[in-house]
Order: C-alpha cells, then structure tokens, then sequence
C-alpha cells in the first residue's frame, strides 16, 4: 500500500472512523469537517497548571525542519492546531497515512529498518503487541500536560515506556432506532441477540482483516465466548451479517443510520457515533449504541525507533497531550481523551456514554493468537 503524505491544510483523505455532523439542516462531506469544531462550542479554557506542567511542547532543541507523523486514515486536529505547533517549536508537520490502524502496524513492521516517519500515532491495544514485540518504537517519558492520565493506560507488556496513550473508544453495534421504531421491532441488546432470526439480514461489520473496528468487533465477541467465538460468528453468518471492506462503507453505504440510506439498520461502529446523528432542531440522535456489544479501543503514540528527527517527535508526541489537543480530540476524531481534565461535549454526557462492562481480551493473548483467530474468522465468515 503506498502512504498517503499530505502536509498541513492539505485535503484529508476519507476516514474511517470520524463522523459527519449536522450544520444548518445540511449533512457536510467528512473533506470538509475533518478540522471543524460543533459551530456553537466555545473553546474550553486550559485548566491551571504549576510548575512545568504547562510546558507541553517539545524538551529544548534547535527550532526548525520537519517532524513526520505516521498515522492511521482517521487522523484530524482541528484547523491551525498544527501551525499552533510549528509556532511553539519550530518543527513544520509532514503527516503519512498508510491506511486503517491495521494497515498502519504493517507498514511500521515491515518499514522498521527504514522507518517512514519519527513519531506514530493511532497504533491500538489490538495491534500494540504486536509493534513492541517488533521493535518498533524507542522509549520515550512524555511531558505533556495529560502525560499523568496516561498510566492507567498502559499496555502489560511494555516495560520500557515505548507507548502513550491518547485517547480511547468503545467499539459497538450501533442501531438505527427510526428504523426499528418503523418496522415495530425491539431493539437487541447482546450479541446473542444478534443472531436471532428476526434480526436476519440487518447488521453489517467491517472486515475484521482490514479493518481496526472490525477486528475490535471480532474481539468484542472473544471476550464474551472464549473459545467458542467461531459458533457465535457461525450463526451470525447464518443469520445473514453483511461483511464491508472497511468502517466507512459499513457506516456510510451500508448502514440506515449513516446518511447514506442504506438497507441495514445494525451496524459495528462507536458508542460515541449516535451524538452525530441528532438531526437539525432535534434533541435526540436517530442512532444508539448497544453498549452490551463493546470493545474498549485505546490509542497509542509512539517515537520511531530509527527516527530521523526523535526530538522533533517527542515534541509532538507531548502535543499530542497538550489540552488544547486532547480537548479537540472528540470533536475532530470522536473519541474520548485521555486527559481528566477535559470536559467531554455536552451531548456525549447525554448519547455517548462508555460501556460499564466492555469485553476484554489480555493483550499478551491478542498477540499470541491475532493470526489465528484472523484466520479462523475468514474461513468462518468469508469462507
């Protein structure tokens, strides 16, 4: 796969997570809206510091050249937060973005003798393992201002400080509730329920091999069966699930819910996606997430081993915790900071709620058998 390399207020490629919003009564291209705060949001204030706490920009160093982020398809920051970056430290910002997370993983495996950039960012606890097992990242102690909230975070098995988390997600079943109110069916609430004969035909997944959610998804369903997951996936392909190539098609072509009318009505994506469908002069959003259906997804950032310019990418990396970022982080990538001491929107208190109980898989065991499940769930699903 060749990267995608764009410098800042470049056009973003299409995403495979971040949601459109509803401005004026009119749905707007996600093109359009990756770097876009909700219109009536005013900028938080940053919270009071001491110290060096507010010192979240790069340790002291030369100002000037280029920092390369390696990303994932979904990456967006609000407008200027990177040029307010380059203001701080000098470094300009080249972003390359290989594809989905997973995709993502590859490339920095199989680029780690040359490594496409100097920090990552979008690396999840699925495919953490997995880089830190390959050698891909340097150690590094981040000093940004929500450095403290990430400990909480920390893959098992990175003892050397390799990886940061950034921030974090539940990935669900999310349903169309119009529909449903429609067609006077009740909503499922487990992944049991999934495989009922009146919910044939209505939920679509992303492709667990080529997608980050969809592999999130395969999880969900590990977590909740062991080693019986393949029945599970078994009566599912028996009850008619649609497999899309990645997030976007399943959320935006397939899905009911997703503004592109499609025939489904279920479909896997984030407990914090319904508050992007609250329709113009409405209260509500027309989707829900199953939060009985859900992986928790983390975000990791990591300095390249290798790196051209680390000290260029611990400074990133650092803003990448600043609370200007992290409080720009569910509105330009919907997902939940990982700072304590942002205050989430309005509308995520209301519609997008965490799972209380989200499956869970030790990230020793995702790495120690990710090639076979992949490979038993393609026999199972695609066949």
């Amino acid at each position: 796969m060749t990267p995608t390399v764009r410098r800042p207020g470049a056009g973003r490629p299409a995403r495979r997570r971040t949601q459109p919003r509803l401005l004026g009564g009119l749905l707007l291209p996600a093109v359009l809206l990756a770097g876009c705060s909700l219109a009536d949001t005013a900028e938080p204030a940053a919270p009071a510091t001491t110290g060096d706490a507010t010192a979240s920009a790069a340790p002291e160093q030369t100002p000037g050249g280029t920092v390369t982020l390696v990303t994932h398809d979904s990456f967006a920051l609000a407008d200027g937060l990177l040029e307010k970056f380059t203001q701080k430290t000098g470094y300009e910002v080249e972003v390359v973005q290989p594809g989905d997370a997973g995709a993502l993983v590859n490339q920095l495996v199989l680029t780690k003798d040359a490594p496409l950039g100097d920090v990552v960012y979008g690396v999840d606890n699925a495919f953490a393992s997995r880089a830190i097992t390959e050698g891909v990242f340097e150690p590094y102690q981040p000093q940004g201002d929500a450095a403290a909230d990430t400990v909480g975070f920390a893959v098992a098995e990175d003892t050397e400080g390799l990886l940061t988390a950034i921030d974090f997600g539940d990935v669900c079943v999310n349903a169309d509730t119009r529909w449903f109110a429609k067609k006077g069916l009740e909503l499922p609430t487990t992944l049991d329920d999934l495989t009922k004969p009146e919910y044939e035909d209505l939920l679509v997944v992303p492709n667990a091999v080529t997608s980050s959610p969809g592999f999130a998804f395969l999880l969900a369903t590990v977590g909740a069966k062991g080693d019986s997951w393949p029945s599970l996936w078994e009566e599912l392909v028996d009850n008619g699930v649609k497999v899309a190539d990645g997030w976007s098609d399943a959320y935006f072509t397939d899905f009911s819910g997703g503004g592109g009318n499609g025939p489904r009505p279920l479909v896997v994506s984030y407990a914090s996606s319904p508050p992007s469908t609250i329709p113009e002069g409405k209260e509500e959003p027309t989707t829900v997430a199953l939060l009985d259906t859900c992986f928790r997804q983390v975000e990791y950032a990591g300095v390249l081993a290798g790196a051209k310019n680390p000290d260029g990418a611990r400074a990133l990396l650092d803003f990448l915790l600043s609370f200007e970022v992290q409080v720009d982080i569910p509105y330009s990538m919907y997902m939940y900071p990982v700072s304590a001491d942002v205050t989430l929107p309005a509308e995520w208190t209301r519609f997008a709620p965490l799972a209380q109980q989200p499956f869970e898989v030790p990230a020793a065991e995702i790495s120690a058998k990710r090639e076979l499940w992949l490979e038993q769930w393609s026999r199972t699903v695609i066949g």
